[in-house]
């Protein structure tokens, strides 16, 4: 359907938003994105001159959010599996990208012990059949790192690979693109064209904690040794105490199970932001040691968004969640980046290879 957008890339239109790249018939590059939750995919492509066709995700709360960010983007609240792909076609037109981050939840150890949803894990087998519907020239794909051992993984590749596709498996961490959260995921990034040639910008400089808290007395705070406070929470505050003594301010980190004692200092990037509230700063103020669970402002930050990203609808519950579920914008900025600068011709490489490069990642949970 559309010609290489390796050789499309040519110009920059006169009449498009600037920083848009267009095709050589003079449309802008555009991107649909599922599973699209708060955005942080979407803003990312966006930061990279992409323009965002379109969002579908099952959560409302989420989706009005998506909404206020993406204002000139279809919002659709429906789960994937109730849409006609080829309608959602003939209302949004030809897409160039697909963005995609299927449920995520059943295949991540954060589940615990607790059953396994085959159900939603087979969501991200809905990638194939918008892919099929829409050919668009890249798709990008991310998830937990733990989907690799679901028994249908091999078979989602494959099909990715029937549809015509070159498949490249990378696991990045999110510091290493200026976030201040160690936070590591799984992408298969796609492309018609080629083995895609992915030459990241990392940064040299990783940002940490203390670069996205908020001035002290910006929050209300409690005291660490109060009479309600849980054992656990002192003993993990103690653990700090042994290590930094009793001036340095640090974070207690809640459900964490990789031995660092339910802390953290700093002067190192925040562990993984998940969906539930679980880092307290503690601070020592006038003698006393205080503490307050890190905001939502502060979280976002740690995701990578700019000031530009506005929450519009939901509790502070709901706005933790959509962005312990949510990609990091500059990561997905730099993916975008990458495929819309790629100019080298096909690869002699079928698309029945795949290429798996690891780059060397931080360990976390």
């Amino acid at each position: 359907m559309h010609t290489s957008i390796i050789h499309q890339i040519r110009a920059w239109s006169t009449c498009a938003e600037p920083g848009i790249p267009i095709d050589e018939g003079g449309r802008a590059i555009r991107v649909l994105d599922l599973f699209c939750g708060g955005g942080g995919s979407s803003f990312g492509a966006r930061a990279a001159g992409a323009e965002i066709a379109c969002g579908v995700d099952a959560w409302n709360t989420a989706l009005s959010n998506y909404s206020s960010n993406f204002p000139n983007a279809v919002a659709k609240n429906q789960r994937l599996e109730e849409i006609c792909p080829s309608q959602l076609r003939d209302e949004i037109g030809d897409v160039d990208i697909l963005l995609t981050s299927p449920e995520c939840t059943n295949h991540t150890c954060a589940k615990g012990s607790a059953p396994r949803s085959e159900e939603s894990r087979a969501t991200a087998l809905e990638t194939l059949r918008y892919a099929s519907t829409f050919e668009p020239e890249w798709i990008i794909l991310e998830n937990v790192v733990h989907m690799r051992p679901w028994s249908r993984y091999g078979e989602l590749k494959d099909e990715l690979r029937r549809l015509g596709y070159y498949v490249l498996e990378q696991t990045l961490d999110a510091s290493l693109f200026g976030v201040a959260q160690r936070r590591r995921r799984l992408f298969l990034i796609c492309c018609k064209s080629g083995l895609p040639q992915m030459d990241f910008h990392f940064r040299r400089k990783k940002r940490i904690v203390s670069d996205i808290l908020d001035e002290r007395g910006s929050w209300k705070t409690s005291a660490l040794n109060s009479n309600n406070r849980s054992r656990a929470t002192l003993e993990r505050a103690e653990r700090a105490f042994a290590e930094l003594g009793y001036d340095e301010p640090f974070l207690i980190v809640y459900y964490g199970s990789d031995g660092s004692g339910g802390w953290q200092p700093l002067n190192r990037p925040l562990r993984t932001i998940t969906t539930v509230d679980r880092f307290a700063l503690v601070e020592r103020v006038d003698g006393e040691h205080r503490m307050r669970m890190l905001q939502v402002p502060e979280l976002s930050r740690a995701m990578g968004f700019t000031s530009k990203y506005k929450f519009t609808d939901g509790t502070r519950r709901d706005k933790v969640k959509i962005l312990g579920n949510g990609v990091c914008p500059p990561v997905m900025k730099e993916i975008v980046k990458a495929a819309l600068a790629q100019n080298s011709s096909p690869s002699d490489l079928a698309p029945q290879h795949d290429l798996v490069r690891e780059n060397d990642l931080m360990t976390t949970e």
